[in-house]
Protein backbone atom coordinates (compact mmCIF):
# COMPACT_ATOMS: atom_id res chain seq x y z
CA UNK A 1 0.00 0.00 0.00
CA UNK A 2 0.97 3.54 -1.02
CA UNK A 3 1.11 6.32 1.82
CA UNK A 4 -0.70 8.20 -1.04
CA UNK A 5 -3.65 5.17 -0.32
CA UNK A 6 -2.94 4.94 3.60
CA UNK A 7 -3.48 9.35 3.64
CA UNK A 8 -6.79 8.36 1.84
CA UNK A 9 -7.94 5.73 3.83
CA UNK A 10 -7.21 8.47 6.82
CA UNK A 11 -9.36 10.68 5.02
CA UNK A 12 -12.28 8.19 5.21
CA UNK A 13 -12.00 7.05 8.83
CA UNK A 14 -11.57 11.18 9.50
CA UNK A 15 -15.14 11.58 7.98
CA UNK A 16 -16.53 8.62 9.19
CA UNK A 17 -15.75 9.89 13.31
CA UNK A 18 -17.15 13.26 12.73
CA UNK A 19 -20.24 11.69 12.10
CA UNK A 20 -19.96 8.35 14.12
CA UNK A 21 -20.35 9.06 17.65
CA UNK A 22 -17.17 6.75 17.96
CA UNK A 23 -14.07 7.65 19.48
CA UNK A 24 -11.21 7.67 17.36
CA UNK A 25 -10.17 4.97 19.05
CA UNK A 26 -13.25 2.71 18.69
CA UNK A 27 -13.41 3.32 14.97
CA UNK A 28 -9.59 2.45 14.12
CA UNK A 29 -9.90 -0.73 16.12
CA UNK A 30 -12.91 -1.86 14.30
CA UNK A 31 -11.99 -0.10 10.76
CA UNK A 32 -8.43 -2.05 11.12
CA UNK A 33 -9.57 -5.11 12.24
CA UNK A 34 -8.39 -8.38 10.64
CA UNK A 35 -11.37 -9.47 10.02
CA UNK A 36 -13.48 -6.15 9.18
CA UNK A 37 -10.80 -4.88 7.03
CA UNK A 38 -11.66 -6.56 3.95
CA UNK A 39 -15.35 -6.07 4.10
CA UNK A 40 -14.06 -2.08 2.76
CA UNK A 41 -12.97 -3.33 -0.51
CA UNK A 42 -16.42 -2.91 -2.14
CA UNK A 43 -16.31 0.83 -0.65
CA UNK A 44 -13.29 1.94 -2.76
CA UNK A 45 -10.16 0.50 -4.14
CA UNK A 46 -7.84 2.01 -1.57
CA UNK A 47 -8.97 -1.02 0.84
CA UNK A 48 -7.95 -3.93 -1.51
CA UNK A 49 -4.56 -4.22 0.27
CA UNK A 50 -4.56 -4.14 4.00
CA UNK A 51 -1.76 -1.47 5.15
CA UNK A 52 1.13 -2.49 6.49
CA UNK A 53 2.23 -2.17 9.93
CA UNK A 54 4.42 1.18 8.84
CA UNK A 55 1.37 2.19 6.88
CA UNK A 56 -1.35 1.32 9.77
CA UNK A 57 0.84 3.46 12.22
CA UNK A 58 0.53 6.67 9.61
CA UNK A 59 -3.53 5.97 9.45
CA UNK A 60 -3.93 6.31 12.97
CA UNK A 61 -1.54 9.09 14.33
CA UNK A 62 -3.32 10.59 11.35
CA UNK A 63 -6.99 9.85 13.04
CA UNK A 64 -6.10 10.51 15.91
CA UNK A 65 -4.59 14.10 15.40
CA UNK A 66 -7.41 15.09 13.27
CA UNK A 67 -10.16 14.37 15.71
CA UNK A 68 -8.12 15.25 19.36
CA UNK A 69 -7.77 18.82 16.54
CA UNK A 70 -10.85 19.30 15.19
CA UNK A 71 -12.10 22.53 16.10
CA UNK A 72 -8.35 24.28 15.67
CA UNK A 73 -8.51 22.86 12.17
CA UNK A 74 -11.82 23.85 11.35
CA UNK A 75 -10.66 27.14 12.70
CA UNK A 76 -8.23 27.48 10.18
CA UNK A 77 -10.65 26.25 7.11
CA UNK A 78 -13.07 28.68 8.38
CA UNK A 79 -10.63 31.43 8.63
CA UNK A 80 -9.24 31.02 5.57
CA UNK A 81 -12.65 30.08 3.46
CA UNK A 82 -12.98 33.69 2.83
CA UNK A 83 -16.74 34.43 1.42
CA UNK A 84 -17.78 30.99 2.27
CA UNK A 85 -19.78 30.24 5.76
CA UNK A 86 -18.25 26.82 7.06
CA UNK A 87 -21.35 24.76 7.18
CA UNK A 88 -21.64 25.59 3.44
CA UNK A 89 -18.21 23.26 2.95
CA UNK A 90 -18.84 19.52 2.02
CA UNK A 91 -17.89 17.30 4.91
CA UNK A 92 -15.93 15.67 2.43
CA UNK A 93 -13.57 18.60 2.02
CA UNK A 94 -13.51 19.45 5.36
CA UNK A 95 -12.03 15.75 6.20
CA UNK A 96 -9.58 16.25 2.85
CA UNK A 97 -8.19 19.41 4.66
CA UNK A 98 -8.48 18.39 7.87
CA UNK A 99 -5.85 15.67 7.42
CA UNK A 100 -3.48 18.12 5.24
CA UNK A 101 -3.72 20.72 7.96
CA UNK A 102 -2.84 18.26 10.17
CA UNK A 103 0.08 16.77 8.67
CA UNK A 104 1.53 20.51 7.72
CA UNK A 105 1.22 21.31 11.54
CA UNK A 106 2.42 18.21 13.32
CA UNK A 107 4.08 16.03 10.97
CA UNK A 108 7.35 17.17 10.16
CA UNK A 109 8.62 14.50 8.00
CA UNK A 110 5.59 15.27 5.64
CA UNK A 111 6.50 17.84 3.06
CA UNK A 112 4.24 20.67 2.88
CA UNK A 113 3.87 20.57 -0.79
CA UNK A 114 3.09 17.19 -0.68
CA UNK A 115 0.59 17.53 2.04
CA UNK A 116 -1.16 20.32 -0.49
CA UNK A 117 -0.65 18.02 -3.17
CA UNK A 118 -2.41 15.19 -2.03
CA UNK A 119 -5.22 16.64 -0.76
CA UNK A 120 -5.97 18.34 -4.19
CA UNK A 121 -5.71 14.74 -6.00
CA UNK A 122 -7.49 13.16 -3.07
CA UNK A 123 -10.26 15.91 -3.36
CA UNK A 124 -10.55 15.62 -7.14
CA UNK A 125 -11.83 11.98 -6.72
CA UNK A 126 -14.48 12.87 -4.65
CA UNK A 127 -15.49 16.57 -5.71
CA UNK A 128 -15.75 18.77 -8.57
CA UNK A 129 -13.14 21.28 -10.44
CA UNK A 130 -14.24 24.13 -8.45
CA UNK A 131 -14.06 22.43 -5.40
CA UNK A 132 -10.51 21.29 -6.31
CA UNK A 133 -9.30 24.58 -6.73
CA UNK A 134 -11.30 25.99 -3.64
CA UNK A 135 -9.54 23.37 -1.36
CA UNK A 136 -6.07 24.29 -3.09
CA UNK A 137 -6.86 28.31 -2.85
CA UNK A 138 -7.60 27.50 1.67
CA UNK A 139 -4.26 25.44 2.11
CA UNK A 140 -2.23 27.39 -0.07
CA UNK A 141 -3.07 30.59 1.72
CA UNK A 142 -2.85 27.98 5.42
CA UNK A 143 0.71 27.37 4.38
CA UNK A 144 1.48 30.87 3.58
CA UNK A 145 -0.17 32.49 6.71
CA UNK A 146 0.34 30.17 9.12
CA UNK A 147 3.76 28.26 8.72
CA UNK A 148 7.30 30.26 8.80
Amino acid sequence: MTRSAAREIAVHFSYEAAFSGSTADELLAQRLDGEYYPSLSGEADVYLEKPDERQRKYIVRLVKGVCEHAAELDGYIAKYSIGWDFGRISAVSCAIMRVAMYEVLYMEDIPNGVAISEAVEITRKYENEDTVSFVNGILGTFVRSEVQ
